[in-house]
């Protein structure tokens, strides 16, 4: 029974790491064509993940929500920051820090 548990544990968490890293591409992407869109600098070309918890999605479900960070330069002389939350799949929502427009 031990193996069992070992092995349900252990698949768990590769589950967990390989949903980790498609939400993360997910987020990386959108980041990027966010910057793009509003013509900013996406910077150091990555996100990181700055909270996880569970939470409800519109259909009662419980769902992973992760929130990664991000920099992004308006000038090219600074650093602002952004976030994306995803809950499971789903971008729940994208805020970047005010900019000057040009």
């Amino acid at each position: 029974m031990l193996e069992l548990s070992t092995l349900l544990i252990l698949a768990a968490l590769v589950w967990l790491w390989f949903d980790s890293m498609r939400a993360r591409e997910r987020a990386l992407a959108l980041g990027k064509r966010a910057c793009a869109r509003d013509g900013l600098m996406f910077l150091d070309e990555t996100v990181e993940c700055i909270a996880l918890g569970f939470a409800r999605d519109a259909d009662g479900r419980m769902a992973l929500r992760r929130t990664y960070g991000f920099e992004f330069s308006d000038t090219g002389n600074n650093r602002r920051s952004g976030s994306i939350v995803m809950l499971g799949g789903e971008v729940e929502s994208l805020y970047t820090e005010p900019y000057l427009i040009q």
